[in-house]
C-alpha cells in the first residue's frame, strides 16, 4: 500500500471524525436554528465528499482495482458533492446575510438551475462520446474537471457577492469580519485545493486539512457567540457584559462613560393581549433600533439585553448631549419600526441614564443610578401618556 495513500487515509479519517463531532453537537441541540441547520448540511456534504474521495485515492493508489463502472460513479459522486458543499454553504451564507425569500421555491429552484443544466449536458457529453471524461487509464480529462469546477464556481461568487453586500452596508467593524469571513471562506478553501494539485501533485490531503481547519474556526466562532450572545435579540448577554465591565474600566480615559437601561413601557400588555411570540417580536424590534443606532456612532460603545425586556446601553463620550439625542433616536426608530412592521402595537420605551463618577465609583454603582433614573422616566411617561399602545 502507498505511504501517501495511507497518510491520505488517515488525514481524511481524521477530518471525518471531526466533522462527525461537530455534526453530532449540533444535531443533539434542542434549539437548533436556521443558520445552524444549513451550516450543518454543509458538514454533511463535506463528510461525503471526504470519504468518496478516499475511496478515489484508493482506486489511483491501486489499492482497489480500477474499473470503468467504479471510476465512472466515483468520480460522478464527487462532482454531485463539490455541487453540494458550495450549494450548501451558499444556503447558509443567504441566512448570515438574511436575504429576503431565501427560501422560497423559486429562489431555490433558480439556484440548483446551473447545477441541473450542468448535469444534463455532463449526462449527454458522455453519452455522445463516452472517452471525454476519462483516458485509457481511467484518470480524468480536462473536460471532467471543468465540469467538476464549474457550478462551484457560480455558487462561490454568489456566497461572496451577497457577503460583500452587506459588508459594504455595515458600519460595525466586528460585523463587517463576520461577512467578510463568510463571503471569503469557499476562496481559502479553493486555495488549498489547488495547492494540494499543483505544489504537491495530489499527493498530501490539504484540501481536507484546510476545509477542517476552516469549518472548526466558523465552529468555535458560533459556539462563542452562543456564550456571549442573547440568542433572541443577538445582543450581548449579562455573561458579556459582566466582561466588558472587567475588560473596560480605565480603559477609555479620555471620554465620559454613560450607562443608559432601557425597558419596554407596559410590555406586559403586548404579552397579554398578543401572545408571547409577539412580545419576543416586539423585543427583537427593539433590540434591531437599539443596533442601527448604536451602529451610527462614532464613539465606542456596549449594547446587550440585560433580562426580560430590559437593555443597557453603555457609551464613552465626552457629550451628555450626545446621549440625549441618541435618546430622542431611540424612541423614534422604535416607534417608525412598529409603524413599517404593521405591528398590532406601537412600543414605547423608559430610558434611564447616569454618568460613571471617577475611580471612586463603579458600574455597579452607575447601573443602579441608571435603573433608578429608568423608573422615574416611566413614572413621567405615564403621567404624559408616552406608553406603548395598543392599536
Amino acid at each position: 500500500m502507498p505511504a501517501y495513500f495511507l497518510h491520505y487515509l488517515q488525514s481524511n479519517v481524521v477530518c471525518l471524525i471531526i466533522f462527525g463531532i461537530m455534526l453530532t453537537h449540533n444535531l443533539l441541540k434542542q434549539d437548533r436554528r436556521e443558520k445552524q441547520i444549513k451550516y450543518d448540511w454543509t458538514l454533511v456534504a463535506f463528510m461525503g465528499y471526504f470519504a468518496v474521495d478516499t475511496l478515489w485515492a484508493a482506486v489511483i493508489a491501486d489499492v482497489i482495482p480500477a474499473s470503468l463502472p467504479l471510476v465512472i460513479v466515483l468520480n460522478f459522486t464527487i462532482y454531485l458533492l463539490m455541487a453540494g458543499i458550495t450549494f450548501a454553504w451558499l444556503r447558509y451564507a443567504m441566512a448570515v446575510e438574511e436575504v429576503q425569500g431565501r427560501d422560497e421555491p423559486k429562489k431555490i429552484l433558480s439556484f440548483l438551475l446551473p447545477f441541473i443544466l450542468s448535469t444534463v449536458v455532463m449526462i449527454v457529453v458522455y453519452i455522445l462520446a463516452p472517452d471525454a471524461f476519462f483516458d485509457e487509464n481511467y484518470g480524468t480529462k480536462p473536460l471532467y474537471n471543468a465540469f467538476l469546477v464549474t457550478v462551484p464556481i457560480i455558487y462561490i461568487v454568489s456566497s461572496l457577492v451577497y457577503s460583500l453586500r452587506r459588508v459594504k452596508a455595515e458600519t460595525n467593524a466586528e460585523e463587517k469580519r463576520k461577512h467578510l469571513y463568510v463571503g471569503c471562506f469557499p476562496l481559502i478553501v479553493i486555495v488549498g485545493g489547488l495547492a494540494q494539485i499543483l505544489l504537491l501533485d495530489g499527493e498530501s490531503a490539504l484540501f481536507c486539512s484546510c476545509c477542517t481547519v476552516f469549518m472548526l474556526v466558523f465552529y468555535i466562532r458560533e459556539m462563542e457567540k452562543q456564550i456571549s450572545v442573547d440568542p433572541l435579540t443577538g445582543l450581548n448577554n449579562r455573561g458579556q457584559l459582566a466582561r466588558y465591565i472587567s475588560q473596560s474600566s480605565g480603559a477609555h480615559k479620555d471620554a465620559a462613560t454613560f450607562i443608559l437601561m432601557i425597558d419596554i413601557n407596559d410590555f406586559k400588555r403586548i404579552n397579554d393581549s398578543f401572545g408571547h411570540a409577539e412580545g419576543d417580536r416586539a423585543l427583537v424590534i427593539v433590540a434591531d433600533a437599539l443596533k442601527r443606532i448604536v451602529d451610527g456612532r462614532n464613539f465606542p460603545t456596549f449594547l446587550g439585553r440585560y433580562g426580560g425586556d430590559e437593555f443597557i446601553l453603555i457609551a464613552h463620550t465626552v457629550s451628555e448631549k450626545e446621549i440625549e439625542r441618541m435618546i430622542a433616536e431611540i424612541r423614534e426608530r422604535i416607534k417608525e419600526d412598529c409603524y413599517l412592521q404593521k405591528t398590532p402595537y406601537v412600543v414605547f420605551v423608559g430610558i434611564g441614564y447616569d454618568k460613571v463618577g471617577g475611580e471612586s465609583d463603579s458600574f455597579q454603582q452607575c447601573i443602579a443610578r441608571a435603573d433608578d433614573n429608568l423608573y422615574l422616566d416611566k413614572k413621567n411617561c405615564k403621567l404624559n401618556s408616552q406608553t406603548t399602545v395598543l392599536k
